[in-house]
């Protein structure tokens, strides 16, 4: 019973961040339950610091409301055991249900307020600094101090023979390192269309067409996913995974209808990148068809995406280290720079 109102508190304090989120519009897709607490994963994040600030400390604020009520509660009915008794017999079975859950709900406040990513006190950090500074630059001083605090972690860890600690630290520092990228990779595409980093050269297959004809294109050239096209309509995408799949359990005579998938999304070449990347991301199919009306113009991929923003940030390094000519903007050469 202990087990499951803890795993009950850790849903609450999701749910807390969930409901903050959609008061700005922002819905919820899933809540994950992790070994170190639970993941709300926000259909996308905050556009201002302060709507952030207030989704990260919506979490922990549930907590210290359960604990308020549960320390009215143990304070009405003859107060905490003696400390020395709650000590001696640990945590796990010392003082009474209330108490421990009490301990519970305090001990979640004070780890998700802990300025690291990807805890609430590293989101809480990361909103407060870009209140006065860039998004990304405030993400980098975010995610340096979170791998800092990871890095002391991991020492205390071998130091003191924890694994625990060992596999926070690890956790920690993977999320910092993430949340710094994803950081840099929106401010980069801010602002692009999806035109600007679309694939403009694919070869597209019919429902009709079979297996072979699918894995001959694969041998033959560079792409692995393909759009299917019926009467000028994208209806379905085969991607390399669904290819083998089909391979080894129909062989290479069987159709691509059989085994193309029809849950994907689409985007259009004027709609902002950012929002057409975030779609890409959250859905299952890897690749997205780009549609002007229902004709096919181009894929998208997260692949291509990076491959993007690795062009801009070092074109971007180049005119930054070489003195421009009067007249001359440093942004005019970047791949996706507005034709004057």
């Amino acid at each position: 019973m202990f087990i499951l109102a803890v795993f009950a508190v850790v849903v609450l304090h999701e749910l807390g961040h969930a409901i903050a989120a959609r008061q700005y519009g922002i819905k919820t897709r899933d809540i994950t339950l992790l070994p170190i607490g639970g993941v709300a994963r926000l259909e996308r994040i905050p556009e201002k610091p302060a709507q952030e600030l207030v989704v990260a400390v919506a979490g922990p604020l549930v907590n210290v409301v359960i604990a308020a009520i549960l320390f009215a509660g143990i304070m009405a009915t003859g107060g905490f055991t003696p400390m020395g008794e709650f000590i001696r017999e640990g945590p796990e079975v010392g003082g009474t249900f209330a108490e421990r859950l009490f301990a519970v709900n305090v001990g979640l406040v004070l780890f998700n307020m802990i300025p690291a990513f990807p805890m609430d006190g590293g989101r809480v950090l990361r909103a407060l600094l870009a209140m006065t500074t860039d998004y990304v630059d405030a993400t980098n001083v975010a995610a340096l101090i979170g791998q800092g605090i990871a890095f002391l972690f991991g020492a205390v860890g071998v130091l003191g023979q924890n694994p625990w600690l060992l596999f926070i630290a690890l956790f920690v520092w993977i999320g910092a390192a993430a949340e710094a990228s994803v950081a840099q990779m929106r401010a980069a595409i801010a602002g692009l269309p999806v035109r600007r980093a679309m694939i403009r050269e694919f070869t597209t297959l019919a429902p009709t067409d079979t297996l072979r004809t699918a894995a001959d294109h694969i041998v033959r050239g560079y792409q692995a996913d393909f759009p299917v096209v019926e009467d000028g309509k994208v209806v379905g995408i085969l991607t390399l995974q669904d290819l083998l799949s089909g391979l080894s359990s129909a062989g290479l005579d069987a159709s691509v209808r059989e085994f193309m998938r029809t849950d994907f999304q689409s985007a259009t070449p004027r709609e902002p990148l950012d929002r057409a990347l975030s779609r890409l991301r959250e859905g299952e199919c890897p690749v997205m068809p780009v549609v002007d009306g229902e004709r096919v113009v181009g894929l998208l991929t997260v692949e291509n995406v990076g491959e993007l923003v690795m062009i801009r940030e070092a074109v971007r390094t180049r005119h930054e280290a070489v003195p421009k000519p009067l007249g001359e903007s440093p942004t005019d050469a970047l791949p996706g720079a507005p034709v004057r």
